[in-house]
């Protein structure tokens, strides 16, 4: 069994290798999201900075969306169950070390870590599902792996804040460590060890630029708001722009590149891929955000903050194979409208509605709201990529599905908190230069530094400890506005990209054909070459 696909009565695979690409998968959905209820607890056990909180949420997703596409890019040619294998196993130390680290450089550095494992792991479960499945089957089999991977991932909070109510932070990160082990058995013993893999050479040097190209645009979003070092921040954007640049140069300069632009072009698939890095950084973001703000401005204990998850991990997977329907009967761009409608409402929902002392159902409301749009919008995203692209180029579609995920997450996630550093640490100087009576001014830095150092201020001086935590909400309400307000900006792009650009479901149908058509042809071509 350990080299040979499960069939059932239909000749397909069976469901334990589905599950089984689903619980590896779950591994990294888990990671993206454990740390986020406890992000609070690490703010002052480090007594860290809102930029040092964004990196421990942000660090797995940046290691995830640098190396997804050149991992993936690996698998396709030396095996994508070695890859799922070898990711597996050094999630595993990367978890104890995240669990363990005695400062929160150590823990940045041991989330980035966990991320590039799941870079070797995540984009191979979807390529082994497309490469195995086709047609319908193939359409339930993402939505499944698509709506509960986002609801595991929107779990990870739930989980967390029951560990944080009698463990320290720390707790969080081994969350993954027996799903890492059982996973990994699993994979070994169930997954086939070759799927429709390419003898085509690996781009490592595009690979490699890949992963540089992602790692320092995520860096210099969330250095932006530190005004010590914006002179390397600038030097980041501009060896960006260098490298971008160098990369499309190289893949249009080579004969099997890592990122194939011409495939790249193809409508389904750049609005498919745009869609998706808006939906689910949408969903990613959300998270970050929310989950400071349910602990920091409504009180809430770290279970109950992750325990209002629920109702998004729940209409997630419940709606998840709804989606997979509306796909076969209404197309992709109408069930993509479908789900970014049900976003925005969740978003207008934090924007409008989110203060100081709502009751929870208007916290559920919008989760509720996001899980249905992630749930309807997520199917498509996937599908739609993976739908458009030649057998030999799956794992560029699988890893660009993934990098909607990663990038997505990691991209959103790191604009929320740097408007959130950004809107916190403003306010609460607007507040301070209203105060009649002199601040030294280290007492002023650390009060803007983030929500956890005015906490630690507040117990060092219990006579102020009620103003300076009154002033830490509010001015944490304003930063989060600004995040929100950036959230409902992308939906709407998002949207309009989605309305004027995806075709309709009749010329889905004729492009995929077409597709298809000249992806033979080109196939056929290069076999008579090598004859």
């Amino acid at each position: 069994m350990n080299a040979e696909i499960v069939k059932n009565k239909d000749s397909e695979p069976g469901m334990v290798v589905l599950a089984t690409l689903i619980l590896v998968a779950a591994v990294a959905n888990l990671n993206l999201s454990v740390a986020n209820v406890a992000l609070p607890s690490i703010g002052l056990a480090f007594n860290a900075s809102q930029v040092q909180i964004n990196m421990v949420a942000v660090g797995f997703s940046l290691g995830l969306a640098s190396s997804v596409l050149w991992f993936g890019a690996l698998g396709d040619h030396h095996g994508r169950k070695m890859m799922l294998i070898i990711g597996t196993i050094i999630a595993i130390p990367a978890s104890l070390i995240a669990g363990f680290a005695p400062t929160v450089d150590v823990l940045v550095l041991a989330r980035i870590m966990g991320g590039l494992a799941a870079g070797m792991s995540f984009p191979t479960t979807l390529a082994i599902i497309t490469a195995l499945w086709s047609g319908p089957k193939r359409t339930r089999s993402i939505a499944l792996w698509s709506g509960v991977g986002a609801a595991i991932a929107a779990l990870g909070p739930l989980l967390s804040g029951y560990l944080l109510i009698s463990h320290d932070w720390g707790s969080v990160f081994l969350i993954t460590l027996p799903l890492a082990v059982i996973s990994l058995i699993m994979a070994i013993k169930f997954v086939p060890s070759h799927v429709n893999e390419t003898k085509n050479p690996v781009d490592n040097l595009g690979g490699l630029m890949s992963l540089i190209l992602i790692g320092i645009l995520i860096l210099a979003i969330n250095f932006a708001p530190v005004p010590s070092i914006r002179t390397f921040v600038i030097v980041l954007i501009i060896m960006a722009a260098i490298i971008g640049f160098l990369f499309i140069k190289h893949q249009r300069s080579i004969p099997n590149p890592l990122y194939d632009l011409k495939v790249a072009s193809r409508r389904i698939f750049w609005v498919a891929a745009s869609a998706g890095i808006i939906v689910f950084g949408a969903l990613m973001g959300a998270m970050y955000i929310g989950q400071q703000f349910l602990q920091n401005v409504l009180g809430y204990s770290t279970f109950d903050a992750g325990i209002s998850i629920i109702p998004a991990a729940i209409l997630m997977i419940l709606v998840a194979p709804q989606s997979a329907k509306l796909v076969e009967s209404r197309g992709s761009r109408f069930t993509l409208l479908a789900g970014y409608l049900f976003c925005l409402l969740g978003f207008l929902t934090m924007l409008l509605i989110w203060k100081e002392g709502i009751p929870y159902w208007e916290v559920g409301l919008a989760y509720a709201l996001v899980g249905i749009g992630v749930g309807l919008a997520g199917t498509p995203a996937s599908h739609s990529l993976t739908g458009s692209v030649p057998v030999k180029r799956v794992g560029m579609a699988s890893g660009t599905a993934d990098l909607q995920r990663d990038f997505g997450g990691a991209i959103m996630t790191s604009i929320f908190g740097t408007l959130l550093t950004a809107g916190y640490a403003s306010s609460f100087a607007a507040k301070i230069n209203n105060i009649p009576q002199q601040i030294s001014a280290s007492v002023e830095t650390t009060l803007q530094k983030s929500f956890a150092s005015a906490t630690d201020l507040a117990q060092q001086y219990p006579q102020y400890s009620d103003q300076i935590i009154s002033g830490a909400k509010a001015s944490f309400l304003a930063g989060d506005r600004w995040a929100y307000l950036a959230g409902i900006i992308a939906i709407l792009v998002g949207a309009a990209i989605v309305f004027y650009k995806f075709p309709n479901m009749e010329e889905e149908k004729k492009l995929l054909a077409q597709y298809y058509k000249e992806d033979t042809k080109t196939e056929n071509m290069e076999e008579k070459k090598l004859e």
